[in-house]
């Protein structure tokens, strides 16, 4: 079992940043891919960023250039730094971890972004 809380979440203004953070309960980055997803209200579950165990990225066409995914090791954490925000951004974030080789998956609670002036 896995247990991811993240955090970080809040209200901000357009133009502005965030960092979100997710905490896994016991060393899991060498054995599992990670993602951040996030869901608006009335759209479908969306993948924003993905991290492999290996360290390769990839990004939603709605967020390069602005979302950086990265992980530290030694905290067990994974992040997602969230520049230029706009209202569309607006959602319950969520971090995923999906085992690389039985594909088992886990999901943390999520974190509620909000972009408005």
């Amino acid at each position: 079992q896995v247990q991811l809380v993240e955090s970080g979440g809040g209200l901000v203004q357009p133009g502005g940043s965030l960092r979100l953070s997710c905490a896994a309960s016991r060393s899991i980055f060498s054995m599992y891919n990670m993602g951040w997803y996030r869901q608006a209200p009335g759209k479908q579950h969306e993948l924003v960023a993905r991290i492999t165990s290996g360290g390769s990225t990839n990004y939603a066409d709605s967020v390069k250039g602005r979302f950086t995914i990265s992980k530290d090791n030694a905290k067990n954490t994974l992040y997602l730094q969230m520049n230029s925000l706009k209202p569309e951004d607006t959602a319950v974030y969520y971090c995923n971890a999906i085992h690389s080789g039985s594909l088992s998956s886990y999901w943390g609670q999520g974190t509620q972004v909000t972009v408005s002036s």
